[in-house]
């Protein structure tokens, strides 16, 4: 089983639904006792509040590096960030680490198709909302 590495405490419950989720589906496959191989990186949300207000996205892109080596130098075979807002760093974190990255908006495009969904609709932050991905 590959262990996964998670950026998280953006907040700490999105976090702690992602954690949730991947045991449940660990369980669901494998039965018994089995649980997910993971690392969790969490920051500190209010820091990270902060930065995104004052749009200070070069030290969030720092900030989410460094999270993302943290984990890879932790083993990690790929990672996830647990936030939808900070996929703005994706770029900057892909570019810096030699594990693969697991982007929300791939994943979401791909189960989308895979479902035949033809309208979705985005829920997010402001920043999520209003910035380019």
């Amino acid at each position: 089983m590959k262990k996964i590495g998670l950026i998280g405490g953006m907040s700490w419950e999105s976090s702690l639904v992602y954690y949730q989720l991947m045991n449940e589906k660990v369980r669901e496959l494998l039965g018994g006792f089995h649980s997910s191989r993971c690392i969790l990186e969490s920051v500190d949300f209010a820091e990270i509040e902060k930065l995104q207000h004052q749009d200070d996205w070069d030290s969030l892109n720092t900030l989410m590096v460094e999270a993302a080596k943290n984990l890879e130098n932790a083993n990690a075979d790929c990672i996830v960030l647990c936030t939808n807002t900070m996929h703005l760093c994706s770029e900057e974190i892909t570019k810096n680490i030699a594990i693969p990255f697991l982007h929300i908006a791939v994943a979401t495009a791909e189960r989308i198709k895979a479902e035949n969904i033809s309208k979705v609709l985005l829920l997010g932050t402001k920043f999520t909302m209003e910035k380019d991905f």
